[in-house]
This record gives structure tokens, sequence and C-alpha cells, in this order.
């Protein structure tokens, strides 16, 4: 059955997506599921994750500049009379009454400083000042312009594989806890460090590529609805439009990255501290 939001896009049951797809069941349904930003669910929508699905947890993936620039907009909003009147969410508080949120920086510290890493130094200063004085979007355009778009949305990925070991681990370990799921995972579309934290317990899971990239390529429909929005945004934070679409070869791409250089998906987690004991957790708490 496809859950049908109001205001919450990209949303979808990720057990139920690999089965269906496979014809077997090899992964838990009702337990993982991913969307993009649910920031303005609407009251039914609210109503519908809390109480019809039972979701605990919202795991949330974004970094602090997005929740600023997302709190600005909101706030914006706000002071909209015509807004606040036609768009109840507004009245709600952006964290739903009875839901566990756990925040969990995926590109974080060291993920930034590698970025940082491979700037000029007259980059590299201008975004420290940019920073200091409080110019967090024009600081975030000059990485993406001079390091982000030269890599890819796919080498991103793979870069975020090596250098967020830490934060991976931490989001597969709440995956592990019985009391936290349902779960909920998004970051701003859902689309890609939200694809890359999936594609991780699928591999964990042993579910075949083809299963993982079709769940991932959802995605480009998942998204359609907010194109020229997204679009919009992307430009804001320097990126380019490609940012928008869905790589056919983003997961196998992944795949073969933690295949060569970690000796396959065990390896990868060996490596970032998620040992067997908590793969077996995973599985128990995730596979059919």
């Amino acid at each position: 059955m496809a859950h049908e939001f109001d205001n919450i896009l990209n949303f979808r049951d990720v057990g139920k997506t690999v089965n269906d797809f496979l014809g077997r069941r090899i992964v838990r349904e009702g337990v993982l599921y991913r969307s993009a930003r649910p920031d303005n669910a609407t009251p039914r929508d609210r109503e519908k994750l809390r109480d019809e699905l039972g979701m605990k947890t919202v795991m949330d993936l974004r970094t602090k500049t997005e929740h600023a620039k997302q709190a600005q907009k909101r706030q914006a909003d706000l002071n909209v009379p015509a807004l606040l009147k036609s768009n109840a969410a507004l009245a709600e508080p952006v964290q739903i009454p009875g839901m566990r949120y756990q925040e969990i920086k995926i590109t974080g510290g060291p993920f930034e400083r590698f970025l940082l890493s491979q700037m000029s130094w007259l980059c590299f200063f201008q975004v420290v000042i940019l920073y200091i004085l409080g110019y967090r979007m024009q600081a975030v355009s000059i990485v993406s312009r001079e390091v982000v778009v030269p890599r890819g949305l796919v080498g991103i990925g793979l870069d975020t594989v090596d250098q967020s070991g830490g934060e991976i681990a931490l989001a597969l370990r709440t995956f592990t806890e019985p009391a936290s799921l349902p779960l909920l995972v998004h970051c701003t579309q859902g689309k890609d460090r939200t694809g890359l934290i999936v594609a991780l317990v699928l591999m964990a899971l042993d579910v075949p590529v083809e299963a993982i990239t079709h769940d991932y390529l959802l995605s480009q429909d998942g998204l359609q609805s907010e194109r020229e929005t997204r679009l919009a945004e992307i430009r804001e934070i320097g990126l380019t439009p490609e940012w928008a679409d869905t790589p056919r070869d983003f997961v196998t791409r992944v795949h073969q990255h933690v295949s060569t250089r970690y000796n396959g998906i065990d390896g990868y987690l060996d490596s970032i501290e998620f040992g067997e004991a908590e793969r077996r957790s995973l599985v128990e708490a995730l596979g059919a």
C-alpha cells in the first residue's frame, strides 16, 4: 500500500519497495521509512505518521546551514497572515509531539575538513572569514563551486562513505534499537544522503544491488512535483541542476567502492567500528 501525504514528498516504506521489486520478503516492512524533509507536514500528515504508522523516531541528516535556512523561511511565512491562515502546519511545532528526533549531520566534521583540504588557500580563507562573519550560505556556495560540483554527486557520495564513518555508524546503531522503530530517515530531498544510508543498511542485509538501485531511483519521480523549487534551492548554494537528479549508477558505484576499497560491506562496517554483533542486531531488527 502506497502512503499518500499532503506535504511530505518522496515518502516510502523501504522494506515494501524492496520486497515488491524482488517478489519475495527479504526486508521487514513497516519499520524503515524514508522521505524528503517533513518540516511542513500538515496536521493530517502528522497524525498519519504518529498514529497510523506508529512512527517512533525521525532521523534528520541535514546540516546546521540547512536547518537555519528552513527556520528563516518558516519565520518569514509566519509573518504573512494569508499563509498562516491557509497552511495550518505553520501553527504547529516543527517537531511532532510524541516522536523522538535524532539529528545526525551525516556530512560532519571529518567530511567538512576533507572538502576544505581540497581548496586553494585563497578560497579556504574566504570560506573561513565568511563563516566567522555569519555568512553561511555564501561560504557554502564557494565550497560547492570549488569542490563539490567538480567531484560530482556520486563522487561526494563516495567521499561521504570514506570520511563520515562515525556518523554513519551512529545512524546504523539507531536502526538496531527496537525502541527506535518504526523510523523515518530524511535529509532535505530524501535522495542522496538518505539514499546512501539506506543503501548501506540494505547492503548489510545482503539485498541485491538492483533492488537497492530501484529504491534509490524512485526519488526521481518522488520529487518531481517540486522540481523547480528544488532547482532554485540548489542554485542558491552553488550547485548545478544535475544535483536535482538521481544518477542511475549511484548505488552501483557505492557498492563497487565498498567492495574494492574495503573488501566488501562487512569490511567497511568493521572499519567504522560497526562490528559483527551490531550487524547481527541490524539484521534481527530489519531483516524479514
